[in-house]
């Protein structure tokens, strides 16, 4: 396994190519990803009045649908490595409309103290796995909780469980080139915490209490167009940046690659039914 130094380095390349994919398709994380991260939000229960924290946000939709929950009187700040995408955040949800939500670029890969803590609650979306150093990351969490506060994330399980992530690289990558490395063993990627065990130690280790760790299916559900689908899953996957690169030919191919491999989860007229085998993780911090 690579060190971490080199860990972040990679992470940090890989975000800043892929960060244009997931700009572009910003709305469509937002509607058809929804249900990656509802088992979260649904745990979460956030009040009015309340400070949340949104770990890896993205382009903000998230961060939204939570500033929503807590109204006016409470705030959600959305944390990410990328720039770019916290660009798009603040466009796509500017202060004058949005008072109560608050974006800022930072690597919890590295940072030791968030701005702004404590928080009452600490949620994301698909965005531990990513880390590093999970454990260092998470305890960095913890300590931006508030006594008894509450974290709430999604990972994945298994790629078995969730087949189109997996469809949209293999399906592209003979058409736009050599895809960047993927991740070995427990090195940050879909699937780094997709067994319960690490990703329940990497909780205890990080010092949460009241750790609960469960498994949950779900279905991602878009639209019956095949071009459409095949170029959001390309673009926010592991491909996204070589197939940006690619010209028109090479990507219309990959696209038609990847509509083949998700053919069985069409139905044609009434659109796509894409199942998700997730890890809903939950902890508090100490009172």
């Amino acid at each position: 396994m690579a060190d971490l130094a080199d860990l972040r380095d990679r992470n940090a390349a890989f975000w800043s190519g892929a960060a244009p994919g997931w700009v572009r398709h910003a709305d469509r994380q937002d509607h058809w990803g929804r249900r990656l991260g509802a088992v979260a939000l649904e745990w979460l229960r956030p009040r009015p009045g309340e400070r949340i924290l949104d770990v890896g946000c993205g382009c903000g939709g998230t961060t939204a649908e939570l500033g929503a929950a807590v109204g006016p009187t409470g705030e959600a700040v959305g944390l990410d490595l990328s720039a770019e995408m916290l660009a798009a955040a603040v466009a796509r949800f500017p202060n004058g409309r949005h008072p109560r939500l608050r974006f800022m670029v930072a690597d919890l890969d590295t940072l030791d103290v968030v701005p702004g803590a404590p928080f009452d609650a600490v949620h994301s979306r698909m965005a531990l796995m990513l880390l590093a150093d999970p454990v260092t990351g998470c305890r960095t969490l913890r300590r931006a909780l508030r006594p008894g506060g509450r974290l709430a994330a999604t990972v994945f399980r298994d790629g078995s469980t969730t087949p189109w992530l997996i469809a949209a690289a293999l399906g592209a990558a003979p058409h736009v080139g050599a895809l960047p490395p993927l991740p070995v063993g427990d090195e940050p990627g879909p699937f780094a915490l997709a067994d319960p065990a690490r990703a329940r130690r990497v909780l205890a280790e990080a010092g949460f209490d009241d750790i609960a760790v469960d498994s949950h299916d779900v279905t991602l559900t878009a639209p019956d167009d095949p071009d459409t689908v095949a170029d959001w899953l390309i673009e926010v996957g592991p491909a996204g940046a070589v197939y940006r690169a690619a010209g028109p030919s090479r990507q219309a191919a990959a696209r038609a690659g990847v509509a083949a491999l998700l053919a069985r989860f069409r139905e044609p007229g009434a659109g796509y039914r894409l199942p998700g085998g997730l890890l809903l993780l939950t902890g508090r911090a100490p009172a």
